[in-house]
């Protein structure tokens, strides 16, 4: 009695193959490719005004304290990190490392935002979805 038909054999090699190359795609590529180019800035606001603008090329730290309460945003190796918040929630520590231009993180409860911009202005082009 034969459990597994060639088909089935198949079909289980077709989709291990199509898991493979997904992971790679999604998990592996990212972490090969290089940093953003050194022209890039991290800008923060508060509450919609501008609070300060960094390059993502210099290593730099810094508090931000808003009357809403407080972060800290590190700049290193080419990437930007809130770590540091007293808010409730900490949803902006676990939003993970920002490089390039368009990627952001969000501090809700404490009405700051921090994004990649680039310095020349000119657009990245299109995204998967609006594509």
């Amino acid at each position: 009695m034969q459990f597994l038909t060639r088909r089935d054999r198949f079909l289980i090699a077709a989709v291990l193959g199509c898991a493979a190359v997904l992971a790679v795609w999604f998990y592996i590529l990212p972490f090969m490719m290089p940093p953003s180019g050194n022209d890039d800035l991290v800008c923060v606001t508060i509450d919609g005004e501008s609070y300060g603008t960094w390059p993502l090329s210099e290593d730099h730290e810094e508090d931000i304290d808003t009357p809403y309460g407080h972060n800290h945003l590190t700049i290193r190796d080419g990437s930007a990190q809130m770590t540091e918040a007293d808010c409730p929630d900490g949803l902006c520590m676990h939003q993970g490392r920002i490089s390039r231009p368009g990627e952001m993180i969000v501090c809700l409860p404490h009405r700051v935002i921090a994004e990649v911009i680039s310095r020349d202005g000119t657009s990245q082009g299109y995204d998967s979805i609006s594509q």
